[in-house]
């Protein structure tokens, strides 16, 4: 049984801005300095790969995601997401529908943890491989809000005591 927090990027690289996630997601695991309770992947479109990770049974999720329903393009919006927040979706075992992965979850014996979404506004999601200049732009404030809330999610290492 996994502990701890899982930030997981989707999206499609192939498709312009909906490579947000899992670009995000790369420059967070290169660059390290997470506490070793955080697994950081980039799951694409797999998401009956996210779906069986998720059976692990972590204690939150980050989803970290191109997100259609912000502001202007480039703009880095944080939700918290429940059960009620997710309806229903038709589970398809060879792509990436977060909602129905979510959804579905408790039909595969799993329980959706404590779950947030880091996503950005896109400029555009046509077939070609790059982030837009605003997209690209956003994910160093991305990385940021992960990290902020890895921070709250993940209670601090106790300090070592001091010897006298």
């Amino acid at each position: 049984m996994a502990d701890g927090v899982l930030v997981a990027g989707i999206g499609n690289l192939f498709l312009g801005d909906d490579g947000f996630g899992p670009e995000v997601v790369r420059r967070l695991a290169g660059e390290g300095g997470l506490p070793p309770s955080v697994r950081v992947t980039d799951y694409g479109i797999r998401g009956m790969h996210l779906a069986y990770d998720l059976l692990d049974g972590y204690d939150a999720l980050v989803l970290v995601d191109a997100y259609p329903g912000g502001g202007a393009a480039g703009e880095v919006t944080v939700l918290e997401v429940g059960p009620d927040d997710l309806g229903t979706g038709e589970f398809d075992a060879h792509g990436m529908n977060p909602v129905a992965v979510l959804a579905n979850l408790g039909q595969l014996g799993g329980t959706l943890p404590v779950t947030y979404v880091v996503g950005c506004t896109p400029a555009g999601v046509e077939e070609g491989i790059g982030l837009s200049d605003a997209v690209s732009a956003a994910v160093p404030e991305a990385l940021d809000a992960v990290r902020t809330l890895v921070r709250r999610l993940v209670p601090a290492e106790p300090a070592e005591p001091r010897s006298p």
